[in-house]
């Protein structure tokens, strides 16, 4: 609440500057408002949510922003998995939350066409830019029809197999040996951010970032991207005309973003810049960037035309596919190894199948040499194995990378559990909810048990997948997914092989809130060298 009374603080010195009688007026109500709420709240800690006249579930969000996902699990178990509430102050909205996955699949496949993100989205969600993730359904599916085909490439796939490989290989695998060699303690999560920004940065623009290196440069870009996130995300949980406001006064979350905004501008715009010099020069290159700029096809322009081929357009394709690659795979490799620092068994269980993998590679002749060096695994040998495919897949159940997503409802609807959906009403589905309910997923939802998703003859189970929607579904689902596995898999593999990590003890494992689950004190850990395996 710190933070919270910090900001009324902000708001009310305003008052001395201000010029305008109808945004004074506002701030005052808004002030005078939220301490009303916060009165309100701190009588009332041990209640989940607790509806009020015209504000309804508002001062509950506000007393649970700071931990806003692991209170849509409780309000999920109080409610059943669906609630339909009154909008922010000041709107005529009404707001769906669920995390029934029989709603979520209505919604994101059989009638995806009745919840698309709307207006609202493009505004809350500045940032990002027109990118696919970020328009509307047509502008999405022309977008979409373009990136397809490249993602599913074969030449595409052997890239990000090969980039993955050899980032593992040349900088990640070397920085924890030198990391181990020093008994450093460092923040895990930050490595895998480094990582994740490393390879997709090099799918998409072709160079070399070197975030890995053992100096643990700056990354201005990376942070940038990071406040952003967190703006945005307060976007979401913030009445609209409160942070418009703040926007207008540029002040707080808001502030933070604007800086951000510029500072990405300066970097992909240079990046742009320099990659049409490239090729203008006659460079050979076969990364996603110069794959969109030398398109001889423009299916955006014929299926939207408010959309151009141009250099604000690259802007936000490169923006959206950094920001996916860069924060999912990172977060979702950090939850995983806290998942596994917490379950030796499992650990065993994928050391005891890498073992497998190798043991027709090593004989009886290796040299010591051979034996005591690192050991890298490429895509080939890792494509097959179900138990880490599987351990990998209930990290992402436990711990969605996009915790939250949001859509707008077109026309009235009906959902599957009986709710009915009026025309406008905003959706939030939560995934992390999802997760951690009984009757979803059974008593032992909270436990990281990856043998959930193998069935009785030992191959991955079809069934759980129709409950994880980690990677969206139907006609929406991410057209990165194969990238994030080959890149986790990647690390997973070679990391767990060569490195023992251990967590430092007594820390407490929080999630930000932000649009993306990053932690909130990041992940300290001491690398130890594995003895060999072999």
């Amino acid at each position: 609440m710190e933070h919270f009374i910090s900001l009324l603080a902000s708001l009310i010195s305003t008052f001395l500057i201000s010029l305008r009688w109808t945004e004074l007026c506002l701030v005052l109500f808004l002030s005078f408002f939220s301490l009303g709420c916060y009165s309100i709240i701190k009588k009332q800690k041990n209640q989940v949510f607790i509806r009020w006249p015209i504000v309804d579930v508002l001062p509950s969000l506000l007393q649970n922003v700071h931990r806003v996902h692991d209170w849509s699990a409780e309000l999920s178990a109080v409610v059943g998995g669906t609630i339909v509430g009154r909008g922010p102050i000041f709107g005529n909205l009404e707001v769906l939350f669920t995390c029934d996955p029989q709603n979520v699949e209505h919604m994101v496949k059989t009638k995806f066409n009745n919840y698309q993100k709307g207006p609202e989205f493009l505004e809350t969600f500045s940032l990002i830019g027109k990118g696919i993730f970020n328009v509307g359904f047509d502008e999405w599916l022309a977008q979409r029809k373009m990136a397809h085909p490249r993602f599913t490439s074969k030449t595409f796939r052997n890239t990000v197999a090969s980039v993955s490989h050899a980032i593992v290989q040349d900088a990640l695998l070397p920085l924890l040996s030198h990391v181990a060699k020093n008994e450093w303690i460092v923040d895990l999560e930050d490595v895998f951010l480094r990582y994740s920004y490393d390879s997709t940065f090099r799918v998409i623009f072709g160079g070399n970032s070197n975030n890995l290196s053992i100096e643990f440069p700056e990354n201005e870009l990376g942070n940038a991207i990071d406040e952003g996130t967190e703006a945005m995300f307060f976007r979401n949980v913030t009445p609209s005309p409160w942070w418009k406001l703040l926007r207008w006064l540029k002040l707080g979350k808001e502030k933070k973003l604007i800086e951000a905004a510029k500072i990405v501008d300066k970097h992909l715009y240079q990046y742009i810049s320099s990659k049409r010099n490239e090729l203008n020069q006659g460079v050979e290159a076969n990364d996603l960037l110069a794959a969109y700029m030398t398109s001889n096809k423009n299916p955006i322009t014929s299926k939207s035309p408010s959309l151009t081929f141009d250099d604000k357009f690259l802007r936000d394709t490169a923006l959206t596919f950094l920001f996916a690659g860069r924060d999912s795979t990172g977060t979702a490799l950090t939850w995983f190894f806290w998942s596994i620092s917490k379950s030796p068994r499992v650990e065993e269980k994928i050391l005891q199948e890498l073992k497998e993998v190798l043991a027709s590679k090593h004989t009886n002749g290796d040299t010591e040499e051979q034996k005591s060096s690192l050991k890298v695994f490429n895509s080939e040998e890792l494509k097959d194995l179900v138990y880490l495919h599987a351990a990998l897949c209930e990290a992402l159940r436990l711990y969605p990378p996009l915790p939250m997503n949001q859509r707008i409802a077109v026309n009235d609807d009906v959902l599957p559990n009986g709710t009915v959906v009026k025309q406008r009403t905003k959706i939030l589905i939560s995934y992390y909810a999802m997760a951690r309910m009984e009757w979803v997923w059974g008593e032992d939802c909270h436990e990281f048990k990856p043998e959930r998703w193998i069935d009785e003859n030992g191959k991955l189970s079809p069934e759980p997948l129709t409950k994880l929607f980690t990677f969206n579904a139907g006609i929406r689902n991410c057209i990165g997914k194969e990238m994030a596995f080959t890149q986790m898999k990647a690390v997973v593999a070679s990391m767990m092989f060569n490195f023992k990590v251990e967590l430092v003890e007594g820390q407490v494992m929080k999630s930000k809130p932000s649009l993306v689950l990053h932690t909130k004190n990041g992940m300290k850990v001491r690398i130890k060298k594995r003895a060999s395996l072999l």
